[in-house]
């Protein structure tokens, strides 16, 4: 057993491992390596931002932390649990018990209202009426929606879809809420207030993985990790910090 494999093992507060992570695509003959080898400890309560210029391999890093594909080589341990020997169904368990997804476009059901969609996740786990709404109801106030929580989706504007999309992420309270490009659709002050949010999610414990380009966004967080070229050009805490422009 490695020595990151005996740390994760201690009982600490690590909550995701990555163990030499190479991810190789196949495109007919052509081999496309999008990771290079990662090695990554993130920690029980981090804000981690994940920047990189295309085609730097940080949605490949990003598909494999929220267990939407698996490593070629390499291991990926999340909560003590080596995920890259998962089956298919046991993968798919994973991520829907312990991951919330806030992606760029938003995902809404469009024939349902907003409590419906936040909702969701807890229909497709089986729980009772009346459990959904209670949990929906509270998230719906944490994110200010409760004057529109009959609406349609085409009803609300970007920043109110993010805010449904961000209750519905942490419905089913996951151990990581990964947020893909959340601020990509929406205009800057819509895109900072939905980054309050964040900030506010962040203080109350949950583990929080962004992917983004934009320096201003990546600075909510409190580290900083850098993709070029398939691994990780840089590894930055605190808060102050520099971006190359």
């Amino acid at each position: 057993m490695s020595q990151a494999q005996q740390t994760c093992n201690d009982g600490n507060n690590i909550l995701i491992q990555l163990e030499g992570v190479i991810k190789i695509y196949h495109l007919g003959a052509t081999e496309v390596h999008a990771l290079l080898g990662v090695d990554l400890i993130i920690n029980r309560g981090e804000f981690v931002a994940i920047m990189g210029p295309s085609g730097s391999g940080k949605s490949s890093l990003m598909h494999i932390l929220g267990c939407l594909d698996r490593p070629t080589r390499g291991h990926y341990i999340l909560n003590r649990r080596r995920v890259d020997t998962l089956n298919d169904t046991e993968l798919s368990h994973t991520r829907n018990a312990g991951i919330g997804f806030v992606f760029q476009n938003f995902n809404l059901l469009p024939q349902m209202t907003v409590r419906e969609n936040i909702e969701l996740p807890l229909i497709y786990a089986g729980r009772h009426t009346s459990e959904r709404r209670q949990t929906a109801e509270k998230l719906i106030l944490q994110v200010k929606l409760s004057h529109r929580a009959t609406h349609l989706p085409s009803e609300l504007s970007g920043g109110e879809r993010q805010r449904v999309a961000i209750a519905r992420a942490l419905i089913n309270d996951p151990d990581i809420l990964l947020a893909d490009e959340p601020t990509g659709n929406l205009d800057t002050k819509t895109g900072s207030e939905i980054m309050t949010i964040f900030d506010e999610i962040s203080a109350s414990g949950k583990t929080i993985i962004l992917v983004t380009h934009e320096a201003d966004i990546a600075r909510h967080a409190r580290r900083i990790i850098h993709i070029l070229d398939g691994l990780i050009s840089s590894d930055t805490q605190g808060a102050s910090r520099d971006f190359p422009d």
